[in-house]
């Protein structure tokens, strides 16, 4: 009897310790088609790479205002455009604004300038604006 709940105790101890399931990958590309300035492209993948692996790099841990649903959640699930309720940081500031924490895209790419690399340098290098449909629908480019 005392094997018995000996064997049951170390098995619920190993499952204990027994990793969580993996999570989730993200995707290779992400898309973010809402920046006044159009949409960027960001390719997470590339990124991830040049990072080392290190998601840290650029994702920040949760706030006790905001804590995270998952880890490594998607920057624009707690920087809306307008900060909520006990934010301070709209996601363009996320992703332009040097005193951010981290994550910004802006400070990283004058690091990499200052390294001697060639990342994006201007805004337009990122964001793309896409044509947009007039008034009965169709695109510029259709009405030549």
């Amino acid at each position: 009897m005392h094997r018995l709940l000996l064997y049951a105790i170390i098995a619920a101890v190993v499952r204990a310790q027994a990793p969580g399931p993996p999570a989730p990958s993200p995707p290779e590309v992400i898309v973010l088609d809402d920046a006044a300035l159009g949409a960027v492209t960001f390719q997470h993948k590339l990124h991830e790479e040049r990072a080392g692996g290190r998601c840290e790099a650029c994702h920040h841990a949760s706030r006790p205002e905001r804590p995270e649903a998952r880890l490594y959640q998607a920057c624009r699930d707690c920087h809306t455009k307008q900060p909520g309720p006990g934010m301070k940081t709209s996601r363009q500031a996320a992703f332009h604004n040097p005193s951010a924490q981290s994550g910004t895209c802006a400070d990283c790419h004058r690091t990499q300038i200052a390294a001697g690399k060639k990342p994006p340098q201007k805004c337009f290098d990122c964001h793309k604006r896409q044509p947009r449909a007039v008034a009965d629908g169709r695109m510029p480019h259709e009405m030549l």
